[in-house]
């Protein structure tokens, strides 16, 4: 499914989930870098791997990503 066609989720990611969207929207390869090496101010100075293994949010993380990298609203 394209970028922009997927409906908008409510509810709670899940982690199966959190990892197609930021896939789909950064492309596999990039997704696992950002994942590993940007630092997320918001989650306290950790990468979005290290704030999911602490037992942050998926949701938060991605709503994360998509400040820091300037996701258009209608894709979060």
């Amino acid at each position: 499914m394209p970028p922009g066609c997927r409906p908008r989720y409510r509810g709670r990611v899940r982690l199966t989930l959190f990892r197609e969207l930021i896939d789909e929207h950064f492309g596999a390869i990039r997704a696992d870098s950002i994942l590993v090496d940007h630092v997320l101010t918001e989650c306290g100075g950790r990468t979005a791997a290290q704030a999911i293994e602490d037992g942050v949010e998926p949701r938060e993380v991605w709503h994360a990503l998509c400040r820091d990298f300037d996701v258009p609203r209608a894709l979060w």
